[in-house]
């Protein structure tokens, strides 16, 4: 697959801080791709860049092919942007705002945005300023769908949400996005790894890993290993395993190279004749919290 979306050695500093330092980051034509981390590790910084929203120190932002500071006219037809704080005109009705937008986009499709409008129960007749935030989510979404974009990009579109909004908000994205490319950031990870293909998490200004939801989903367990007799731990500990925990005789740890073979002749050389091993997969949010605690003990 090509990359619709590419961050090349992307640096971004503020004052003396740096928030993305040579950030490199692929994203692939017809996937889902989702941009984890914690609050303030650059996921917006990196959205604004490739929307040319805000300026690289260095390094550059493609979009189709293309460095994102020349994004075109043309290019912006086929982008569907929607963000948490995306400032919309609120003295226009929901109405307004869909037959205002139309001439701007050669693909708007009439049929799927009342299509949509119904899905979402917008009010046609009512100003955006009047609308909750739940709504008004649905509204840009709305009109971003409208016009079938080869790209999506969504910067924390659930953030105070309730759980139904949540849901109709994915269900009109997916029934909109078929053949489209998306690009999301968001912390509501049990959401996003329910459709995401793919998931890259950001930390300290750069990809920690980027790599296929499942391959992901396969490579992290979490261990619990039941010894006969409490003991210390020994000095011959993979590197592989994190988040290190022990109470009396038992240890639980996560192992982020999981190879059912491998790991459990790893565990028997490290603990001599263990009561039990169990393995349990994990969920992206477990995932997410285990990868966050190990980087706060790093640092």
């Amino acid at each position: 697959m090509s990359e619709v979306l590419r961050a090349v050695d992307l640096s971004k500093r503020f004052g003396r801080t740096m928030v993305l330092d040579r950030l490199n980051m692929d994203v692939p034509e017809g996937g889902v791709y989702a941009l984890v981390g914690a609050n303030g590790v650059g996921k917006t910084t990196t959205i604004k860049i490739l929307m040319n929203l805000e300026q690289p120190t260095s390094g550059r932002g493609e979009v189709f092919g293309h460095d994102s500071r020349r994004i075109s006219a043309q290019d912006f037809t086929r982008i569907g942007y929607v963000s948490e704080n995306q400032e919309i005109p609120e003295w226009m009705t929901v109405e307004y705002l869909m037959r205002y937008l139309q001439p701007f986009y050669p693909n708007w499709d009439s049929s799927r945005a009342n299509e949509l409008l119904r899905q979402f129960d917008l009010p046609l007749q009512r100003k955006l300023k009047y609308l909750s935030h739940g709504m008004r989510m649905k509204a840009a979404l709305a009109s971003s769908l409208a016009y079938r974009p080869a790209l999506i990009v969504l910067d924390e579109p659930f953030t105070g949400l309730d759980a139904l909004v949540r849901d109709e908000l994915i269900e009109g994205l997916l029934e909109s996005a078929e053949g489209s490319t998306i690009l999301i950031s968001s912390h509501d990870l049990s959401e996003i790894e329910s459709f995401a293909s793919h998931v890259g998490y950001l930390e300290n200004g750069r990809l920690q890993f980027s790599e296929e939801m499942a391959s992901l989903s396969r490579r992290f367990r979490e261990i619990e290993v039941t010894l006969p007799e409490p003991a210390g731990l020994p000095p011959n500990w993979p590197s592989a395993w994190i988040n290190v925990e022990r109470s009396a005789a038992v240890v639980r740890f996560v192992d982020t190279q999981f190879e059912r073979d491998r790991t459990l002749a790893e565990v028997h050389r490290v603990f001599p004749q263990p009561k039990q091993v169990t393995v349990d997969a994990m969920p992206l949010r477990s995932i997410f919290v285990t990868l966050a605690k190990a980087g706060r003990k790093a640092a």
